[in-house]
């Protein structure tokens, strides 16, 4: 029986040296890193992969609602 897909929100960053890290906000401790975005996307579905196949790891219901940046 085949698995139904699921949707997980990314939330992608670049970091000071240019990396980009994408991180799943629904699944502490998912994340990864590329310097490219199409290696971002393909590590990003192994991380989650992964992290879905840990015994007890269950994501947390949310809804997205956007991103706002805040200047302090």
């Amino acid at each position: 029986m085949k698995k139904k897909p699921r949707d997980f929100h990314v939330v992608i960053e670049r970091d000071e040296d240019g990396w980009l890290v994408a991180s799943v906000p629904q699944i502490p401790g998912c994340y990864t890193q590329a310097k490219t975005y199409d290696t971002l996307m393909k590590r990003i579905r192994e991380a989650i992969e992964a992290c879905l196949g840990v015994a007890g790891v269950v994501p947390e219901k949310s809804e997205f609602v956007g991103v706002q940046r805040v200047m302090v």
